[in-house]
């Protein structure tokens, strides 16, 4: 099989069940939206298999369900309306991430001032994405009857991604400093 196929040299796309959009259709905005983030985590990732810290591997595992997670997004961004959704989101999802931010921010020195994006590469990375996920939210609300969830869970992603930056450059700084003391 071909990784090519021509259909799209003319400026259209299909989304699930083959519905023909224009590839600059919201549809399609959103959910590459979800693609550039997700891609993004996956170079957060890579940057943090390199580190060692004691959470990594749980994070890691986390990272990992988020981007499969960010796939059910997509699934929802690109199923035509009135269309069955194959890979739902679920309110489960939501709470995962829920929990896993105040997880993690219960680790965290308070916060007392706004953040610069930056830090470690993983975490600049996670930074870079937790914006992107922002416009896949701002993008999301301009489609008409778009499932809730996705709103919301878009929402929390960024939530998560501000905590995980901060908890990121925060045990890697303190792995540093701990080195050269």
């Amino acid at each position: 099989m071909r990784i090519y196929t021509r259909s799209g040299d003319k400026g259209t796309t299909s989304l699930v069940y083959g519905v023909r959009v224009a590839k600059n259709d919201i549809r399609v905005e959103a959910y590459g939206t979800c693609d550039e983030a997700n891609s993004y985590i996956g170079l957060a990732t890579s940057f943090l298999q390199k580190e060692i810290f004691s959470e990594k591997e749980q994070l890691l595992t986390f990272f990992h369900k988020v981007q499969t997670i960010l796939f059910h997004v997509g699934a929802e961004l690109s199923t035509p309306e009135g269309k069955e959704v194959k890979w739902k989101l679920e309110e489960v999802h939501i709470k995962e991430l829920e929990e896993t931010i105040d997880r993690l921010d219960a680790e965290l020195s308070p916060l007392n001032n706004f953040v610069l994006p930056g830090g470690h590469p993983a975490g600049a990375a996670l930074h870079v994405a937790r914006t992107i996920v922002r416009r896949a939210e701002r993008t999301a609300t301009s489609i008409e009857r778009v499932n809730p969830l996705v709103l919301s869970y878009l929402n929390r992603l960024s939530d998560f991604l501000f905590v995980a930056a901060r908890f990121v450059n925060e045990k890697l700084n303190e792995r540093e400093k701990n080195l050269h003391e």
